[in-house]
């Protein structure tokens, strides 16, 4: 009798791996039915994109221009698309983009490029200007550029300013608002909660903890914002000016000239743009398809003109499986884009052991002579910056010379990184510097004083028990700004040695204060201005070679991943759309709140070890 409860259990055990066991066969066959159905769709030549004859390539850029795609799983990813889901942040690799141009450059099919940049939604300037040189090389080849919207944001508007002709809808709208740096700042807030800010910095200018500890910008940060800001936009103007052949006093900065332009348009904005010379003409979207039907010919659907998406295109012409030639030498780079953290972090993040494992990988590659370090970073963990520059060293070490190549930021953290590179290539438009450390933590003791709630302990030292529900000892804040200041000395001796300047000449530029590339350049930060294009040619260079390859160093997917992966990047060859959309709207409204949300997540996110940031919040700019 006392045996039958085991025997029972043995068999609801089997039994219930038997059910577990086809329950995984089951899922299993349903997933390559699934990756069956995809493939067989994808051999369907019926259902590839083929570039048409004689088309319009359309670059609908949809989404933030980055230099590296946030990780997304595959298989999500893949579901999502499959049920007609858009992405929640579309991002475009501006390697994509710089490709997509130079291929329809040499396309004999491709007649026109259309630039159509309504549903672009953030860029930085550095890639801006790198579009529009692919843009004016295609011009170069013969062939014409028309760019069209209903309405053009600043951004979208230096796309479209490149253009032979630029037409706008005439009820459309368009406003060049300038650069500039607002913030929220919640020191009141917090003082009426009665929560205490415990900040802890080196830097004149390092504001980043500005917001805990004020209600406004500090005259330091204003002045420092103010120099950056008006470079950025001085180069703005130029290049506009330069594209529409107009002259850098014509732009209306002030309220009261825009206004009187604006009565003498009789309040139309559009109208507005065209006398001012920004577009060429007012065109409805159905004389804008009718025109250029009569460029490239009408659409087999006859629903308007011959015409290929950006996405389309770079399906059809990308190889999807690109081959690797074993015998030359190679170029590695080694892309390091977002916030610099701790630990391993996924692509469109930059995790100290991640990335420094990427680097790692370049150095152990026999075949890698050389490395390009491309930053894209406002910075974050300094532990984390440190472990990373530790590898650039290594790199070094093993006579692999290595060129850091900062792209729209490389702050703070991304500066620290950079730092140790033989040598560092920015756009004049990067913004760099920053040097500057701090940490940061509240405590809620007096918040929940009022409500009653008390801590209160006995333990061994000083330090023991402590949490954010006591009172900091002064001692103990004491001990934080010692080993923060320790931190902005260990900077500056970087910089310093590494630069070959002295560290009382790197305090005069550094005290958490940004620089464009361009001032940066001037004041011995950076050696050289240029593209990665530049910074790869200089990285040969360095290591004597006149026959080479580039090879993109990144994370390894696994072999479910990388299929799915495969599939994903021809998804518009398996899933085209019927007609490229070219009077999408545009989401402002998920735009700002994206903004908002960044703001506190950036925050949130840090992990340094020690709590020690070099970060670069000032760096974003609206």
């Amino acid at each position: 009798m006392s045996d039958k409860p085991g025997i029972i259990k043995r068999i609801f055990s089997r039994l219930w791996k038997i059910i577990n066991t086809s329950r995984i066969i089951f899922l299993n066959l349903v997933f390559f039915l699934f990756v069956v159905i995809l493939v067989s769709a994808l051999l369907d030549d019926s259902d590839q994109v083929k570039v048409p004859e004689s088309a319009a390539l359309v670059l609908n850029l949809k989404g933030d221009l980055v230099e590296q795609k946030r990780y997304v799983d595959p298989m999500d990813k893949l579901l999502q698309e499959s049920m007609g889901q858009e992405e929640d942040r579309p991002e475009i690799l501006i390697t994509d983009v710089i490709e997509v141009i130079n291929k329809a450059k040499r396309d004999d099919r491709i007649k026109t490029l259309v630039i159509y940049p309504q549903n672009l939604t953030r860029a930085g300037l550095h890639h801006l200007q790198l579009i529009t040189d692919a843009v004016v090389e295609f011009k170069e080849s013969g062939k014409e550029v028309i760019a069209f919207a209903d309405y053009y944001s600043q951004d979208q508007y230096y796309l479209a300013a490149s253009a032979d002709k630029v037409w706008m809808n005439p009820n459309g709208m368009m406003l060049l608002e300038g650069y500039g740096r607002y913030r929220v700042y919640f020191k009141e807030a917090l003082d009426k909660l009665k929560i205490t800010q415990h900040v802890f910095k080196v830097g004149t200018y390092k504001s980043a903890v500005e917001p805990y500890i004020r209600n406004d910008m500090s005259d330091a940060a204003k002045e420092a914002n103010k120099a950056w800001l008006d470079q950025l936009w001085g180069n703005y103007k130029r290049d506009i000016a330069k594209f529409r052949n107009l002259n850098v006093t014509e732009f209306d900065e002030k309220a009261g000239q825009l206004l009187e332009k604006l009565n003498q348009a009789n309040g139309s904005f559009a109208e507005y743009a065209l006398r001012a010379g920004l577009v060429d003409e007012l065109r409805t979207r159905e004389e804008i398809r009718k025109d250029m039907i009569s460029k490239v010919g009408q659409s087999s659907e006859h629903s308007s003109f011959n015409q290929i998406s950006f996405k389309e295109y770079l399906a059809a012409t990308k190889d999807p499986f690109p081959m690797e030639n074993p015998a030359t030498d190679k170029v590695a780079i080694v892309v390091a884009k977002g916030t610099i953290l701790n630990g391993h972090q996924k692509p469109g993040t930059i995790g100290g052991d991640s990335t420094a494992k990427l680097l790692r990988k370049a150095r152990l590659d026999k075949q890698v002579k050389a490395v390009v370090l491309r930053v894209d970073s406002p910075g974050g963990s300094a532990f984390a910056s440190e472990i990373i520059r530790q590898e650039v060293e290594l790199l070094k070490a093993a006579g692999k010379p290595v060129v850091a190549s900062m792209a729209n930021y490389a702050a703070s953290g991304g500066y620290w990184i950079s730092a140790s590179a033989n040598q560092i290539w920015a756009s004049e438009n990067t913004i760099t510097g920053s040097i500057g450390i701090f940490g940061m933590f509240m405590t809620f003791e007096k918040s929940l004083s009022e409500l009653g709630i008390n801590t209160d302990g006995i333990g061994t030292t000083d330090f023991s028990g402590f949490s954010p529900t006591q009172e900091l000892k002064p001692e103990i804040g004491a001990i934080i700004q010692t080993s923060i200041e320790r931190g902005y000395q260990d900077f500056l001796t970087l910089v310093a040695e590494n630069r070959d300047m002295t560290t009382e000449q790197v305090d005069k530029i550094a005290q958490g204060r940004v620089w464009t590339g361009a001032k940066a350049k001037e004041l011995g930060l950076v050696d050289e201005l240029g593209d990665l294009d530049d910074a790869v040619a200089a990285a040969a260079k360095l290591a004597s070679l006149k026959q080479y390859d580039r090879k993109l160093i990144e994370r390894e997917l696994s072999p479910k991943d990388l299929f799915l992966q495969n599939l994903l990047d021809n998804a518009d060859a398996l899933l085209p759309s019927a007609t490229t959309d070219t009077f999408e709207g545009n989401k402002t409204l998920q735009s700002m709140i994206h903004k908002l949300r960044t703001e506190f997540e950036r925050v949130n996110q840090l992990n340094d070890p020690q709590g020690i940031y070099s970060f670069c919040l000032t760096c974003e700019i609206n």
